[in-house]
C-alpha cells in the first residue's frame, strides 16, 4: 500500500486528487471500451468535465466582478472623502461606509478571494493528475507493470533510470527506506515514475543497455506511445525535446508543432485575461487601488509568457491541459456574461440586497441587545453578591469589646434592672435589649457575663415565685 501512495499526491491535495483521479480513470476506461483509449482525448474531456463542475463557482465569481464594476464609483467616492485622514475615527467611519456599500450590492468584501481559494486546490490537483497519469489511470499503470517486474530483477537498471533527464524529480525515492528494504511495490512505482517521464531517446538507450529485454521494452513503448499519441504527437514528450528531434532529423513539421503548443498556451491565456471584467482605475485618487491595478496589469502580461515557457518545458500533455482549460474558461466567461446580462436585473438585485442588509442589521441589533441585557443582569447579580460579601466582611472585621468594657456594660445592665420590679416583663425585655446592644456594638459577651445575666434573671424569677 505504501508504494501505491508514492506516486499519488499527499497532504491537503490527496482527497481532491483521489476524486479527480477517479474521474480521469473512468473517462479513459470508457474511451477504451469504445476503442479509442487516448490520453490526450481523456485530458480534454477531463478538463471539460471539471470546468463544468466548477461552473457554479465561476458564475459567482463573474457576478461578483460585474457588481464590483458597478459599485466601484461609490467605493472610490468614499476613499476620496477620507483621503489623507489617518485618525482612528475617520478610518472607522470609512470602513463602516465601505461595508454599507458592499451590503447594498450583496457582495462580500472577501467574495472573490473565497472563490479563488476554492478553485486553486482543484487546479493544482488537475496538474498533479496529468503529471502522473499512471498513478491514477489503472490501464496506463498496467501497461508498465509487465516490463517493470522484469526490470526489478536486473542489475544496473536503477543506475540507468537515475541518469534520465527527468529522474531528478524522483531521486529521493531511490534512497527511501522502503526502496532500500526491497519493497517490490515501492520499487515498481519508482520505476514507473521514471519511465513515464522518459523521452523516446531514453527508451532506446534502455533497450540498448538490456538487449535480452529489448523486445519487451519496445513493445511496452509501443503501447504507451499508442495511448499517448495525439494528432500524431507523443504527448509524453516535451516540446523542447520534440523541437530538438525535429531540427536534427530535418522534420520541420515536428518543429512547428513543438512551437505551436506554447504559442497557443500563451494566446489562450492572454484571451482569458481580456475576457475577464476589468476595473477602471484611471481616474482613481487612491494610490493603493492604482498600485493594485498596475500589479494586475503586470500579472496579465506575465501570465501568457509563463504559460508559454511552462508548456515548452513540460510534457505536451500539460500543454494540452493548459490550452484546453484556457479555451473552456474563455467559452464559459462569454456564456456567463451573456447569461448575467440577459437574466440579471441589477436594480432589482440591489433593492433585494438592501432589504437583506436591513434585515441582517436588525437581527444583529436584536442579538446585541439580548447580549447587553444578559450582561447587565449578570452585572446586577454580581453587584448584589458583592454587597452581601462586603457586609459580611465588615461584620467580620468589627472590633470586639475588651473584657473591661464588657464588665462595665454588664454593671450598667444590672444597675438598670434594679430600677424595675424583679421578674417583671419590662425587666426581662430591658435585659434582652441591653444584651443585644452589647453584642451588636462590640461582639459577643463572655460566658461569665451570660451566666451573670442568666443568674440575675433566675434570681428574679425565684423571688417572683416566692412572692
Amino acid at each position: 500500500m505504501q508504494g501505491i501512495l508514492l506516486t499519488r499526491a499527499n497532504g491537503i491535495l490527496k482527497p481532491i486528487c483521489w476524486v479527480l483521479g477517479e474521474i480521469m480513470n473512468g473517462i479513459f476506461n470508457v474511451l477504451d471500451l469504445i476503442g479509442i483509449p487516448n490520453v490526450g482525448l481523456s485530458i480534454l474531456l477531463f478538463t471539460l468535465i471539471v470546468y463544468l463542475l466548477m461552473l457554479p463557482l465561476n458564475v459567482k465569481q463573474q457576478k461578483f466582478s460585474k457588481l464590483s464594476a458597478i459599485m466601484n464609483p461609490e467605493i472610490e467616492a468614499i476613499r476620496k472623502k477620507y483621503q489623507g485622514k489617518t485618525d482612528n475615527d475617520s478610518m472607522m467611519k470609512q470602513q463602516a461606509e465601505t461595508k454599507a456599500v458592499y451590503d447594498k450590492y450583496g457582495v462580500s468584501q472577501t467574495g472573490s478571494c473565497v472563490q479563488l481559494l476554492i478553485q486553486m486546490p482543484i487546479l493544482f490537483s488537475l496538474y498533479r493528475i496529468i503529471y502522473a497519469m499512471p498513478a491514477y489511470v489503472s490501464k496506463l499503470k498496467d501497461a508498465y507493470t509487465g516490463l517493470v517486474m522484469q526490470l526489478i530483477n536486473v542489475d544496473g537498471v536503477a543506475e540507468i533510470l537515475q541518469g534520465f533527464s527527468n529522474s531528478s524529480r524522483y531521486s529521493s525515492q531511490f534512497t527511501n527506506e522502503s526502496y532500500l528494504a526491497g519493497d517490490v511495490e515501492y520499487i515498481s512505482n519508482t520505476f514507473i515514475d521514471c519511465l513515464n517521464m522518459a523521452t523516446p531517446t531514453e527508451w532506446e538507450s534502455l533497450a540498448d543497455a538490456f538487449p535480452n529485454l529489448a523486445s519487451e521494452i519496445n513493445s511496452t513503448y509501443e503501447v504507451i506511445s499508442r495511448y499517448n499519441n495525439f494528432l500524431g504527437v507523443n504527448i509524453g514528450n516535451t516540446p523542447a525535446n520534440l523541437f530538438s528531434q525535429g531540427f536534427s532529423n530535418g522534420t520541420y513539421l515536428m518543429c512547428f508543432i513543438a512551437i505551436l503548443i506554447p504559442v497557443l498556451a500563451a494566446a489562450t491565456q492572454w484571451l482569458n485575461t481580456k475576457l475577464m471584467p476589468q476595473t477602471n482605475t484611471d481616474n482613481s485618487s487612491d494610490s493603493t487601488a492604482n498600485s493594485m491595478a498596475r500589479s494586475m496589469k503586470t500579472m496579465n502580461t506575465l501570465m501568457p509568457l509563463m504559460s508559454a515557457w511552462f508548456c515548452f518545458s513540460f510534457q505536451i500533455g500539460i500543454g494540452i491541459y493548459w490550452i484546453g482549460g484556457a479555451v473552456f474558461r474563455s467559452i464559459q466567461q462569454v456564456a456567463i456574461n451573456k447569461y448575467l446580462d440577459k437574466t440579471l436585473d441589477y436594480q432589482k438585485l440591489i433593492e433585494q440586497n438592501k432589504d437583506k442588509a436591513a434585515q441582517k442589521q436588525e437581527k444583529y441589533q436584536e442579538k446585541q441587545k439580548k447580549r447587553a441585557d444578559t450582561i447587565n443582569s449578570l452585572q446586577d447579580q454580581a453587584n448584589r453578591n458583592t454587597k452581601k460579601i462586603s457586609a459580611r466582611a465588615n461584620m467580620a472585621v468589627q472590633p470586639r469589646m475588651s473584657e473591661e468594657e464588657r464588665e462595665e456594660r454588664m454593671k450598667e445592665v444590672q444597675k438598670y434592672q434594679k430600677n424595675t420590679s424583679a421578674g417583671s416583663i419590662s425587666s426581662r425585655a430591658n435585659l434582652v435589649r441591653e444584651y443585644n446592644n452589647s453584642v451588636n456594638e462590640g461582639g459577643t459577651v463572655s460566658n461569665n457575663s451570660k451566666n451573670a445575666g442568666n443568674g440575675n434573671g433566675s434570681n428574679s424569677s425565684k423571688k417572683s415565685g416566692k412572692k
